[in-house]
């Protein structure tokens, strides 16, 4: 049987020219990976291609370059036909709205809020600020997937702008960074499930999640159904989180499809590629 087309959806790039494109992590500190690994758009296509990766979705690195996404669009506009960009904003600025347009207009096909990470520990509660609504509204108008880092805290936050953006897209980063060591049923993930019932609610399914299946009591198989049971594998897509995760995009991948080999092969190839096509036109 033929292999499943992949498209890796979290995946980042450092640039190794600190003077071009200077550091200034959301936090004020940066994160450990990106001070000790670069990854030029150049070297990640090397990966995909060993690793038989199509395309990506770049994201901006948050913990390096906080709002300022300029590696990202240089990179992109590099590789046109493998790479789109996901830019990271602000919700609260006042030019918000504004700053969507720059990056949009360098190509940039989603966007990404960071509410909490390994430079900015807790769940920030300004999710739900009413004053980001602007924010939320314009991504749904441009058809912009919102990436959100954020943990199970915030979820009461997020329902409240799913509920009230039924248009917009969000798209949950590393599962919400759930714990799964609890094992079946997996209580501890109840909270995720909660959103199951909004349609504009997406699983990013990446390497973090992937070690979460093997640790206490928790196996790849009944993970697997359990996400497949409540979001089906049309809302769930695969990201690599390489190089924040220190291994090869090749044994990434294999790891990944070995988490959802339970799964048919159609759903396979939903989360693998299926999935991303449809939020990210571009890299149909």
């Amino acid at each position: 049987m033929a292999k499943p087309e992949a498209i890796d959806v979290h995946c980042h790039v450092i640039s190794p020219d600190r003077g071009k494109y200077p550091l200034a992590p959301l936090g004020g500190s940066q994160s450990d990976w990106s001070a000790k690994r670069t990854l030029t758009p150049e070297q990640l296509i090397a990966a995909m291609d060993a690793a038989g990766v199509a395309k990506a979705a770049v994201v901006q690195a948050s913990t390096a370059y906080g709002h300022d996404s300029s590696y990202v669009a240089d990179s992109i506009v590099r590789f046109p036909d493998r790479l789109t960009g996901v830019f990271s904003i602000d919700p609260l600025d006042a030019d918000a709205v504004k700053h969507i347009e720059h990056w949009t207009s360098r190509g940039m096909t989603g966007m990404r809020v960071f509410t909490t990470g390994t430079t900015m520990p807790g769940q920030q509660t300004w999710l739900a600020d009413k004053e980001a609504y602007k924010v939320w509204e314009e991504a749904g108008r441009r058809k912009l997937p919102v990436a959100v880092q954020m943990t199970l805290k915030g979820v009461p936050l997020l329902e409240e702008i799913v509920k009230n953006f039924p248009q917009t897209d969000f798209l949950l980063d590393h599962l919400a960074r759930v714990t799964l060591d609890d094992g079946p049923p997996y209580a501890a993930a109840a909270p995720l499930l909660t959103l199951a019932k909004y349609p504009n609610v997406y699983l990013k399914l990446t390497s973090r999640t992937v070690e979460q299946c093997h640790e206490g009591k928790a196996d790849a198989a009944s993970f697997m159904a359990m996400i497949l049971k409540n979001f089906g594998a049309k809302r769930i897509l695969w990201g690599s989180n390489f190089p924040a995760h220190d291994d090869t995009l090749s044994n990434i991948l294999r790891d990944a499809c070995a988490v959802i080999a339970s799964a048919s092969a159609d759903e396979q190839a939903e989360i693998l590629s299926g999935t991303a096509k449809r939020l990210y036109p571009s890299l149909a």
